[in-house]
């Protein structure tokens, strides 16, 4: 059987027990706050850099994956005989790292001419769990036995489907983060509007405001409703902050299982880097249009 890896980023938001479950590799992004740098999955946990992120005085950066990172990486592993290397990455569109890995890959091809090592990247063209559910069901294939290529097009045809619906209760670094777009133009903030924003293809879409923070989960369940489909799996992402966003995370979890019929698969915390673009008070679900045969 060809040894294989299975690598990701940490936008994927897979728990840590899932990860060394697995054996899956994650590259870390690096996260600047008031001047201090972080790595994310290494220096704090999500609820740590929640409370560093209230208290903040400045915005927070995050830094893409570099080539070289990417190019270190393949070497190291190529060094220990993986032939199969996988690399499911984050958002393309939100995101260089995607494109320093295709770089970085034709870089090592170039230097290495004699590997055997065969590299395959995927664009995710989402964020979270929205593509760290189905990085845990390709090395449940692998360990299976399944071909390389046939997982590349299993994740190919689930990330064409995978949608992901969520608001927050304040635009402040939603905003000035530019990752997600449709909320840059998004006003009504002084009249108490509230923004339910679509992340489908790697785009960002404003569909819906509702006033006030009371219907924000209710808009979020009749979304999921109307748009997943019957048994179609959905998780739930949320945040601490202000007002208790795990909080609303329950909470939302109680309105989808009645619009649904079933609950969801999970409730897990969005990381860090993904907070740095949405803020401490993002709630969102992730789902698949049509079920998961």
């Amino acid at each position: 059987m060809r040894k294989y890896l299975v690598l990701t980023d940490s936008t994927c938001d897979i728990p840590e027990e899932l990860v060394q479950k697995y054996g899956i590799e994650v590259l870390s992004f690096t996260i600047t706050l008031d001047g201090k740098e972080y790595t994310e999955r290494k220096d704090l946990t999500p609820e740590q850099f929640y409370k560093l992120l209230d208290e903040a005085k400045g915005m927070p950066t995050t830094a893409q994956i570099t080539p070289m990172t990417f190019v270190e990486t393949f070497e190291r592993y190529a060094a220990e005989g993986v032939e199969d290397l996988l690399y499911v990455s984050i958002n393309s569109t939100g995101s260089s790292t995607h494109d320093n890995a295709v770089f970085a890959a034709k870089q090592y091809a170039e230097e290495h001419p004699d590997s055997k090592m065969q590299i395959y990247i995927v664009d995710s063209h989402t964020y979270s769990m929205g593509y760290g559910r189905f990085v845990l069901r390709a090395a449940e294939k692998l360990a299976s036995g399944a071909a390389m290529p046939e997982v590349v097009d299993y994740l190919n045809e689930r990330f064409s489907r995978v949608e992901i619906v969520l608001s927050v209760h304040s635009l402040k670094i939603i905003k000035r983060s530019g990752r997600i777009s449709a909320a840059a133009a998004f006003a009504g903030e002084l009249l108490g509007l509230r923004p339910i924003i679509t992340l489908i293809g790697g785009k960002t879409e404003v569909v819906q405001k509702v006033r006030g923070d009371a219907k924000v989960l209710p808009a979020l369940a009749a979304y999921l409703k109307a748009h997943a489909g019957d048994r179609s799996p959905y998780m739930i992402g949320g945040t601490k902050g202000t007002g208790d966003r795990q909080g609303d995370a329950r909470q939302l979890a109680k309105l989808c299982e009645k619009e649904m019929g079933y609950p969801p698969e999970s409730i897990f915390p969005l990381g860090a880097a993904v907070t740095s673009n949405t803020g401490t008070d993002a709630i969102a679900l992730v789902y698949l249009r049509g079920a998961d045969a």
